[in-house]
């Protein structure tokens, strides 16, 4: 069986075939720019050589794969058609989607999942500058644990921006869920505290708890934030279960710039990408996984509450390369 076939067949069955379209939907604007590149590139060259890798390395350079892991694979790549005796360069096309595969799964946590407790409240931390989306997340992850059947309590640990405190109410109301909040300016980690007591009395599975974007500088807002983990952990000795940061897609390298600062800062558990149908960069995600060795665990896929994806190394291979993959797996 050939490596297309295995991974059209892997999205066999009708929940999966959804999700692989949502995948492909979401990710049209990546597809088309860096797909639209790598088959400019393709058709102009009758044969492989330095040039040709080069034009390859711009194209993923461009899409965000990442400086670093673009220099690997660029290397692997030389290998791989070496080995084969490629000479067309079609076929060198197949090589790169396989590549990003392995790079992903090579990596490990291929499927990521949250850290659930399967008895007692688990507590998941929300991370993340001002304005990508944060609220927004906890709103939708809210939307879904209820829709499980879960009991959620929510915690408006952002006293500090404006209109952060009434954003995440509205959230509350609208996907039916408790909130803990106090007047704006206050302590956070207060808030946090309030908010674990509560989930705790009212026997809640799920407390998410969001948390300033940025104070007056970098120092203060890790301070705030070890001040805030450490209060969840008195509480409940090996909370926080995750820590989840949360990013905007569409900045590009300012999203990795960021992923790098708060992993020096805090534990970062996973990622949470947003706004990755907006952009034509979506190669971040490889390049997060890889050097940062951060799994993404969930990814924003629209503007509709039900439009953020748990994150699937497969799907989101397929998202970038879906009409090569289809027509490859039909030979």
């Amino acid at each position: 069986m050939t490596f297309f076939k295995k991974l059209k067949d892997k999205m066999t069955g009708q929940q999966n075939e959804e999700k692989s379209e949502k995948y492909k939907e979401g990710l049209t604007k990546t597809r088309s720019s860096f797909s639209g590149k790598l088959n400019e590139i393709m058709a102009r060259y009758r044969k492989v050589d330095e040039d040709f890798f080069e034009d390859v390395e711009e194209a993923l350079i461009g899409a965000d794969v990442g400086f670093e892991t673009v220099m690997d694979l660029i290397d692997e790549l030389k290998q791989e058609v070496k080995l084969r005796n490629i000479s067309d360069p079609r076929e060198v096309e197949g090589v790169i989607v396989e590549k990003l595969v392995a790079i992903y799964e090579g990596a490990g946590d291929a499927e990521p999942v949250l850290n659930i407790q399967e008895n007692g409240l688990t507590v998941i931390l929300f991370v993340g500058v001002n304005g990508v989306g944060k609220t927004t997340t906890i709103g939708k992850l809210a939307h879904q644990f209820k829709s499980e059947g879960k009991k959620v309590v929510l915690a408006a640990g952002d006293t500090f921006r404006a209109g952060a405190i009434d954003q995440l109410e509205v959230w509350s109301e609208r996907a039916g869920v408790d909130i803990i909040k106090h007047a704006e300016g206050g302590d956070p980690a207060a808030v946090v505290f309030d908010a674990v007591q509560s989930a705790k009395a009212k026997g809640a599975d799920i407390l998410l708890c969001d948390t300033a974007g940025r104070l007056q500088n970098k120092v203060n807002l890790m301070n705030e934030l070890e001040k805030v983990k450490r209060v969840i952990a008195r509480e409940i000795p090996d909370a926080p279960h995750e820590v989840l940061l949360v990013l905007d897609a569409t900045t590009g390298q300012n999203a990795f710039v960021q992923a790098k600062q708060f992993k020096e800062a805090t534990d970062v558990s996973g990622i949470v990408l947003t706004k990755l149908d907006g952009t034509a960069k979506g190669g971040i995600v490889i390049a997060i996984r890889n050097e940062l060795e951060i799994p993404v665990k969930f990814v924003g896929l629209g503007e509709k509450i039900d439009d953020l994806e748990p994150f699937d190394a497969t799907d989101y291979v397929y998202g970038l390369f879906a009409d090569l993959i289809d027509q490859k797996a039909e030979k």
